[in-house]
């Protein structure tokens, strides 16, 4: 997929997420073969005011690039200065927001909320397409408030209009949130309605199946959110499916437990060793989560105090695991609720 400067060929994109796509974790979803992340979501208004805690999202390293910004806002004028402020980072992507369901984003006329008036969210593409320059601006958007108000083609059509490089599609509208099944048959529409680059987004867990909507839809590329929780591989095992038409498959518990280890050490790399061990404690019960156990991994790891002793327990766990220990397997269960975002442990 090409957007002005941006070339990421046919691999896939990481979504922002709340808490979750810090340095580290791009780092490893880069390593696994991501073509293009996102820094975590941050507030027009927090940037033109240099709040620290809007600020500290956006530190990234020349290593990490290609890497884009996503921005809440909805006044033109407020996202035109922090636009303006956001170049000075040299992200290749600034990207709008206008697909978070959030009540507490929705209420102040954010996020989704921008998809019920399509006149203004084209005064807001073109004002920041103007202040980014030759930064790629992308917009992400949802179907439209409800099944009754779909609206995502007059939307897609204003970006593009008013200037957009791509736009992303979450699959569902405001109301869905994240319980329903996504309208995948909408980003089809879109793609035959508009000419920019359009992605995919929405509750895409397996590689086999990314390839099968892209195919379907037309799409340009897709972008992961949760299916990349505790699975990086995903980025690794699409490349070698578009790559040589064959899945390698789910990883080993061996590089299961490497992928663990690495991300902790990128995590200890930014921060001291308790609070990398802190954040990475929801990682790897999202590492194991397709294996039996994870009721015992839960229970242990929340009392987890130094990377040695974390090491012990992903060693047991992992002993456990294959010597058959776990009885009771309620790892479906499990990935229900992970899946609907009963356990996600994210504001996002």
């Amino acid at each position: 997929m090409k957007a002005g400067k941006l070339d990421i060929g046919s691999k896939l994109i990481l979504a922002p997420m709340a808490e979750i796509t810090d340095s580290a974790f791009r780092k490893i979803c880069r390593d696994y073969g991501a073509g293009l992340t996102f820094t975590q979501m941050v507030s027009a208004d927090g940037v033109i005011k240099n709040n620290f805690n809007t600020l500290r999202y956006l530190v990234f390293s020349r290593q990490e690039k290609p890497i884009g910004v996503q921005v809440l806002g909805r006044e033109p004028e407020i996202l035109k200065n922090a636009v303006n402020e956001l170049i000075n980072f040299q992200p290749d992507v600034i990207d709008l927001n206008g697909g978070c369901p959030a009540s507490k984003v929705c209420k102040f006329d954010m996020g989704a909320k921008l998809l019920d008036d399509t006149f203004q969210l084209g005064k807001i593409v073109t004002t920041m397409v103007k202040a980014a320059g030759n930064i790629p601006v992308s917009v992400k958007l949802r179907l439209g408030k409800n099944n009754k108000k779909i609206n995502i083609i007059e939307n897609a059509k204003v970006c593009e209009e008013n200037g957009a490089s791509f736009i992303i599609v979450h699959a569902r509208t405001r109301e869905d949130k994240y319980s329903s099944q996504p309208l995948m048959h909408w980003v089809g529409e879109v793609k035959q309605k508009i000419k920019i680059p359009v992605v995919v987004n929405g509750s895409l867990f397996e590689p086999a199946e990314i390839v099968k909507v892209l195919k379907d839809t037309g799409a340009d590329s897709a972008m992961i959110a949760r299916g990349a929780l505790g699975n990086p591989f995903i980025f690794s095992r699409f490349n070698a499916i578009y790559e040589t038409g064959t899945d390698p498959g789910s990883p080993s518990l061996q590089e299961i437990k490497s992928v663990c280890l690495k991300h902790t050490e990128y995590c200890t790399s930014e921060m001291d060793e308790t609070a990398a061990i802190n954040k990475m404690k929801k990682h790897i019960i999202w590492y194991f989560k397709e294996y039996k156990g994870i009721e015992f991994l839960m229970d242990k790891i929340f009392s987890v105090k130094t990377f040695n002793v974390l090491i012990e327990l992903i060693d047991e766990h992992i002993n456990n695991i294959d010597n058959e220990f776990y009885k009771n397997d309620t790892t479906e269960d499990f990935r229900r609720k992970f899946n609907e975002k009963v356990i996600f442990w994210s504001d996002n």
